[in-house]
């Protein structure tokens, strides 16, 4: 993703139209891309299908901006059958050549047969007792000061490296480390949100309610 530095404006609660200044992590021109982090980025994904879907299109958007795919996600869902991993599975070149000739996707063949073997993945890790969920989120932690700057940010971490590994094993591709701490940021496992950023409390509030349900 490519942040700005702009601060943006939201509702203040306290009448029509009035609004306040706030601070995000990034700022551009695109409403859907302020929503996106307003609304979505570093909250917590927890299940199969979302965790799936989100390390797909994280692998799509590999030498492209995450606005480009933010863009095409609908398109990427229909095309996908929702990203639903047991379906993905039964794909085969028939279907690998209809994506290919899916204007509205990304048509890489390489990531397209990424996200199917992705899919066998999801299924494989079901099978031996570890679905993808619990084994992505048993890399989160608590520990991980809140960075101050996007200097502070990175692109991978010993966390990131281990679980693409683990990944890889278990047959998926295009699952690099940085890929997977892209999925990592995105999904909640870990808080990158600035320090300052408007919504880091409220997305580490669901982190914590996320986390402390999964221990009881």
């Amino acid at each position: 993703m490519t942040p700005g530095s702009d601060p943006g404006h939201v509702p203040n609660g306290h009448g029509p139209g009035l609004t306040r200044v706030v601070k995000r992590c990034w700022e551009t021109s695109d409403p859907a891309y302020n929503a996106y982090h307003d609304e979505e980025w570093g909250r917590p994904v927890v299940d199969e299908r979302g965790l799936y879907e989100r390390l797909c299109l994280e692998g799509f958007q590999s030498g492209l901006s995450w606005l480009t795919i933010l863009r095409k996600r609908e398109n990427f869902r229909r095309a996908f059958a929702g990203f639903e991993p047991d379906r993905v599975a039964r794909f085969g070149k028939r279907d690998v050549d209809r994506l290919l000739g899916d204007a509205g996707i990304v048509r890489h063949r390489g990531k397209i047969e990424a996200a199917i073997a992705n899919a066998r993945g999801v299924l494989g890790l079901r099978e031996e007792g570890t679905p993808l969920h619990e084994l992505v989120w048993s890399y989160a932690t608590d520990d991980s000061p809140a960075p101050t700057s996007w200097s502070e940010w990175h692109s991978t971490t010993p966390a990131s490296t281990e679980l693409s590994k683990r990944l890889k094993r278990a047959g998926f591709r295009f699952v690099g480390p940085t890929t997977v701490y892209a999925t990592m940021q995105a999904c909640g496992i870990v808080n990158d949100h600035l320090a300052d950023c408007w919504v880091r409390e409220a997305v580490e509030a669901e982190r914590t309610t996320c986390r402390s349900g999964s221990r009881a």
